[in-house]
């Protein structure tokens, strides 16, 4: 089925009856691969036990998209609890990411391979550059070699504005599949998320519930919407996400949780709700500035020079 993205074009979306008993929703990439709109994210699980038992719980809560990174530290734990897993491999969506320090030719050739041995898979569906920062040609030429030999399924970037965006588009064979970037009601990024849908380069975001801050999950104008519907606040926004046609990645470790978040394909918003949430946009990041060069040097500084060796 065809749905409307949140500037009016057409996003490719099916449904199907999932076998776990829901309604699960498809994006179609601009590769003709198919993503989960609604997936699970792992950032700051570094427990690899903790890890592994919420994407066990998880996929047995119906998610078929897990979102981890080299960073995070887990890719171990994704892997074990995929391998554990009655789901199939091939209706899990497993997405992982090389973090800057590998940001070379050389170097992403290796991140990409011990990806795969930490999950343990010998495919990824979907591979992101974490940063937009370092030997970005370098380390995208790694990823279009590896997409070519079949080891990842989708590439894509995370964090890239639109100039760094469209330079890496011009200057490569593939356009990337995905950018995943912050997106909340908090900050809503109207201009990067309608760019990236004009490039056909499909927008997923981090952080949907800008980590509770400036208490989303109690906000009272969210709250009504939510009432309306029987809905919480986390699902008002999930809902606020799809409808906008984003790929949104929620995390807890908590299955009350995941399985609430999980719950929000018997409801739609209508156009005085999008219009509600699109006006409580604060037009700035809850977490720091990816232009900014002090908030570059403090968090990527010891990354990006391990590049110099």
């Amino acid at each position: 089925m065809l749905g409307e993205r949140g500037n009016g074009r057409r996003i490719r979306i099916r449904q199907h009856k999932a076998k776990w008993g829901t309604i699960m929703q498809y994006v179609t990439l601009n590769d003709g691969n198919t993503m989960p709109q609604l997936g699970f994210g792992v950032f700051q699980v570094p427990d690899l036990a903790v890890c592994e038992q919420a994407v066990s719980d998880a996929l047995a809560t119906g998610y078929r998209l897990i979102d981890t990174a080299a960073a995070y530290m887990n890719e171990e734990a994704v892997g074990a609890a995929i391998a554990k897993s009655p789901v199939a491999r091939e209706d899990i969506f497993v997405t992982s990411k090389l973090w800057v320090d590998h940001f070379t030719y050389e170097k992403a050739k290796q991140g990409i391979d011990d990806s795969l041995r930490k999950i343990g898979l010998d495919y990824l569906d979907l591979y992101l550059l974490h940063q937009p920062y370092g030997d970005v040609a370098g380390a995208w030429r790694a990823l279009e070699e590896a997409q070519q030999a079949g080891k990842i399924r989708s590439i894509g970037v995370s964090n890239f504005a639109p100039d760094q965006l469209i330079n890496l588009e011009l200057m490569s064979n593939v356009k990337p599949a995905i950018n995943q970037i912050e997106v909340s009601p908090w900050h809503q990024q109207k201009d990067e998320v309608r760019f990236a849908q004009e490039q056909d380069v499909q927008v997923e975001a981090w952080a949907p519930f800008a980590e509770g801050k400036h208490h989303i999950f109690t906000d009272p104008t969210i709250a009504q919407i939510g009432a309306k519907y029987g809905k919480s606040n986390g699902q008002v926004i999930l809902r606020w996400l799809l409808q906008r046609g984003i790929v949104a990645i929620p995390k807890s470790v908590h299955k009350e949780r995941m399985e609430e978040n999980f719950d929000v394909f018997d409801f739609e918003l209508n156009g005085e709700d999008m219009t509600t949430i699109a006006d409580l946009d604060k037009h700035e990041s809850q977490f720091f500035d990816h232009r900014d060069p002090t908030a570059i040097v403090n968090i990527f500084g010891q990354s990006l020079r391990a590049l110099r060796s």
